[in-house]
């Protein structure tokens, strides 16, 4: 029995194929490894209380269960995954205090982004809740696009989109809504 060449051809073709397939298939998901960098983090903390200085008064001071610094990426930040307590002090000893489950301080903006059951509160007895609040610490100012709730001794408002000084004393907002009392 004679076996033709060209009967095998197509045979030989499709072998050939499915081995390099198969071949390849193992080299392909290491490949596929090669183009993601190792994200992890360049310290690690865990039951941090941080106080920052300016000329020898405490301007803040920063509480965290967790903290993660990533400042070997090329856009470095700090994450808080378990949230943050931080505290705001000014010129006079008046303090602000701001509450998160979740934050991300971007190192090349000095932009605090506060997440999820964002609290911000001070002495007077003012305090506003919403669910994302930037924090711009060379400027001292918050700001939002999201929906907040904001409380006073004159009353509560509601809105959408807010920007205010760190002490409350100035405040724009957009759309809002609610009762206030008059002085």
């Amino acid at each position: 029995m004679m076996y033709s060449t060209r009967n095998s051809v197509p045979f030989i073709i499709a072998f050939l194929f499915c081995f390099l397939i198969i071949g390849c298939e193992s080299n392909f998901k290491e490949v596929q490894k090669m183009g993601f960098a190792e994200f992890s983090p360049s310290g690690d903390a865990e039951g941090i209380n941080l106080k920052y200085t300016d000329s020898g008064r405490i301007t803040a001071n920063l509480i965290s269960p967790k903290m993660l610094d990533y400042a070997t990426v090329e856009f470095p930040f700090v994450e808080f995954p378990k949230g943050i307590h931080l505290t705001l002090y000014d010129k006079n000893g008046k303090e602000t205090y701001i509450d998160a489950k979740y934050a991300v301080q971007h190192k090349a903006t000095n932009i605090i982004d506060l997440q999820d059951a964002v609290k911000i509160s001070n002495q007077n007895g003012e305090m506003l809740e919403t669910e994302q609040l930037y924090y711009d610490q060379k400027n001292e100012w918050f700001f939002t696009e999201k929906k907040f709730k904001f409380t006073s001794p004159k009353g509560v408002s509601y809105g959408e989109g807010i920007d205010f000084s760190k002490d409350f004393k100035k405040v724009n907002s957009q759309k809002i809504s609610g009762e206030l009392q008059s002085e």
